[in-house]
């Protein structure tokens, strides 16, 4: 028999589960919505793009400061390559990192004869100039393996005070000085440098470089920019000029009122104040200057404050100094930043430069801000990706790229040259 004290409950849970079950009966399923794929899944569009996950192949790199190579053997990785680099006699030479005998590293060698480097296994000692092997210490004078065996050397260049290195395909590299950007070749400058290994892939690097939307929001927290005004939005053409695309802004917004959303502003008491005249336009720098260009920067005629050029070169022309970044392919997954910061200088006025480089440049524009740029670059992971308006200078920088590496794999043909396919 049922207690009085259980009764309501019985009763009052029935009618609950019958209207309940009504209620269900009566509602529509939930729609999912489908997710909206990304436009692009791969990079096919650019095949010679998509290949060169570890980098294009024929140009020169910067691989490290001059004052860090001396007579102690040194490795390097450069487009997935190891390679061994060592000072003889004031002059650096590069050799493949891999004694042919059994395959240990050369860099973990020493020299035990001018002009050669010694394998710390067996002694194979190769000719630095040539790559030839000269000797085998521990098979005698007379060893008959000695000019059987030549190992890879690669082209050397110091430059800007870095070593430079040139991975081809067996063509003879083309002068340096015709890989620089051109300013800094015909004018006295001065210049400060970094170099940081970093993790992702030598592309996402170029393209977070050349990107037209990212600094305006990413970059507002930076100290570099803390007080500098900066637009919210711009409208921005591509201008191709010799081996150079650049970003050349037509119109530039400091504020905008956003459907549904708000206002958005980047103005603020604290940082200086934008141009009154809304068609004053600034191509010297991504925000609005009132400095005098300097003589060197103004008579190039920059027709964009941004460009780009092959392999990876990306400059930034403020009024007063250059911003240069070169991205060096390590292989797949890492990349060397290399950043300069180039003032055209000389004379006394060379002084002034160190200290405010090394005081507070070197540590808000080559760190903290760069480290913004360096955590994107860390955490892209395209494709797939959907890109929008201002994603006009990536697809024309992936053009830029395959273009030029057309027009390389003709000329090699001409030479009778034909590189190994590149798995994509």
């Amino acid at each position: 028999m049922t207690s009085t004290e259980d009764q309501p409950t019985v009763n009052d849970t029935a009618p609950k589960r019958a209207a309940a079950a009504a209620s269900t009966a009566v509602k529509p399923a939930r729609k999912h919505r489908a997710p909206k794929l990304p436009g692009r899944q791969d990079w096919r569009s650019w095949p010679h793009y998509q290949a060169a996950k570890a980098g294009f192949r024929g140009y020169w790199y910067p691989v490290c400061f001059s004052n860090q190579v001396t007579n102690k053997p040194k490795q390097v990785t450069l487009l997935g390559e190891k390679i061994v680099i060592i000072r003889d006699q004031g002059t650096v030479y590069a050799l493949n990192d891999r004694c042919p005998h059994r395959g240990v590293p050369l860099s973990c060698g020493n020299q035990q004869f001018k002009g050669t480097l010694s394998c710390v296994y067996h002694g194979w000692t190769f000719a630095l100039d040539s790559g030839e092997l000269v000797g085998a210490l521990t098979d005698g004078p007379q060893s008959p393996i000695c000019g059987k065996v030549t190992q890879q050397t690669y082209d050397v260049e110091e430059r800007l005070g870095m070593v430079w290195i040139f991975v081809g395909d067996g063509e003879k590299p083309y002068p340096i000085d015709e890989h620089l950007p051109e300013e800094l070749v015909s004018n006295a400058a001065v210049i400060g440098s970094r170099i940081q290994p970093r993790e992702g892939n030598w592309r996402f690097a170029c393209e977070n470089g050349f990107d037209e939307g990212h600094a305006k929001f990413l970059h507002r927290t930076a100290l570099w920019r803390m007080f500098k005004p900066m637009p919210v939005w711009n409208i921005t053409k591509i201008v191709p000029r010799g081996r150079w695309i650049y970003r050349m802004q037509t119109e530039q917004h400091y504020d905008a009122d956003f459907p549904g959303l708000g206002h958005w502003t980047s103005k603020a008491w604290y940082k200086v104040k934008p141009p009154s005249d809304p068609n004053q336009v600034s191509n010297l720098g991504n925000t609005a200057h009132s400095k005098e260009p300097n003589p060197v920067i103004a008579a190039q005629e920059f027709p964009g404050f941004a460009s780009v050029c092959m392999p990876g070169i990306l400059r930034i022309v403020y009024p007063t100094f250059i911003h240069y970044e070169f991205y060096v392919p390590v292989d797949e997954d890492n990349h060397l930043y290399v950043g300069v910061l180039a003032e055209f200088r000389k004379g006394k006025k060379v002084l002034g430069f160190y200290p405010k480089y090394l005081g507070w440049v070197r540590w808000l524009f080559h760190g903290q801000f760069s480290s913004q740029d360096k955590w994107m670059v860390e955490v892209t992971d395209a494709p797939p990706e959907k890109l929008y308006r201002p994603d006009e200078s990536l697809l024309k920088w992936r053009k830029l790229a395959e273009d030029v590496t057309e027009e390389r794999l003709e000329k090699l043909a001409d030479q009778g040259i034909e590189p190994d396919p590149i798995e994509s």
